[in-house]
């Protein structure tokens, strides 16, 4: 008889960590799940991981790959691996550099294994799609006992964006003054700030809240591309933020830039394609933006003698990302927004 998902326990997943996440010492290994394939009969998914420890200190979860199409935060990691030992460190890291490692497999958003998109998965379910148990095994095996999880996301295919922090509002003052020096530490040009999730969000972001740990994540760069520019901020911030937490015993870092605190509300911070077409940004990110300007053309290809469709802007914002591919449908993201934090 299955047990109802209020009752499992770590011991309900199917997914085994072959590293001790709680030894002293640097060890690197595989989260090994389970999945029969017609190539593996009885295979498993090999996403890599690592653990970094030495005494006492903070536990610091850092996660890339979350989209498999994101690949600064990945990369970054992976550097973080090789560079770091454990006489680098008070407490314990721990590195997830591609969390969804079928869709980082694939160089797609979701995984090829279930189309699951890892990020809207949470809580998860033990005996659901492959997406789903992982995303169970995150929330409720691996994240309890952190103080901190850093979610490294980028635009991926579909998206690019001015280099960011994003994290939800704190409820407690004293959690939302450490998370703003985390946020500045960062020193993204921007760091926007959404309202916390109800109890039954579906992002890693939600799952932190619902385990009592401080979430914060990033948007940094995209398009489908890498750039010395996102992975220099990639880099520099990834180390102060670990520095300004305790964790990382490192003093010569570049000083960050200020952050521009801003927040990200509706639909009216959020510009939509309403027709199948090609996309001509008429704006850059980055750029201020005031209500009723055009934002975009949308071109119909299939009959092009039909006038450009007009898109505007609802509000007065700063762009903060903007659709990569012109091709678009109904329903497409085109432009993201932000307004200065209240």
């Amino acid at each position: 008889m299955r047990t109802s998902a209020a009752n499992r326990t770590a011991a309900d997943s199917l997914l085994q960590c072959d590293i001790d996440l709680h030894a002293e010492g640097k060890a690197v290994g595989f989260v090994r799940q389970p999945h029969s394939a017609h190539r593996s009969a009885y295979g498993w998914i090999p996403t890599p991981i690592a653990r970094i420890a030495r005494g006492p200190g903070p536990r610091v979860l850092l996660m890339a790959g979350n989209h498999g199409d994101e690949w600064e935060g990945q990369i970054a990691l992976g550097e973080l691996i090789r560079a770091l030992e454990p006489e680098h460190v008070h407490g314990c890291l721990v590195i997830l550099p591609s969390a969804n490692f079928p869709a980082a497999s694939a160089a797609q958003r979701t995984s090829p294994i279930d189309d699951g998109n890892l990020n809207r998965a949470f809580p998860g379910d033990t005996h659901g799609t492959a997406t789903q148990q992982l995303a169970w095994w995150l929330e409720h095996v691996l994240l309890p006992g952190f103080d901190l999880v850093f979610d490294l996301h980028s635009g991926g295919s579909s998206l690019t964006y001015v280099p960011c922090v994003l994290a939800y509002r704190q409820a407690e003052p004293a959690a939302m003054e450490r998370l703003l020096r985390l946020v500045r530490a960062f020193g993204a040009p921007v760091s926007f700030f959404s309202n916390a999730a109800s109890n039954s969000g579906r992002t890693l972001s939600a799952a932190a809240l619902r385990q009592g740990v401080l979430g914060m994540a990033t948007e940094c760069g995209g398009g489908n591309l890498v750039t010395p520019a996102s992975m220099a901020l990639m880099r520099d911030g990834l180390r102060r933020v670990l520095r300004e937490t305790g964790l990382l015993v490192q003093a010569d870092l570049p000083t960050p830039a200020p952050t521009r605190l801003m927040q990200v509300g509706g639909h009216t911070h959020h510009v939509y394609a309403m027709e199948r077409g090609l996309f001509e940004p008429l704006v850059e990110i980055g750029d201020e933006v005031r209500a009723g300007q055009a934002a975009a053309r949308i071109h119909f290809h299939d009959s092009p003698w039909r006038e450009p469709l007009t898109v505007r802007f609802e509000i007065d914002a700063l762009v903060l990302c903007k659709r990569a591919p012109a091709p678009c449908e109904r329903g497409d993201c085109l432009y993201q927004l932000g307004t200065d934090l209240d």
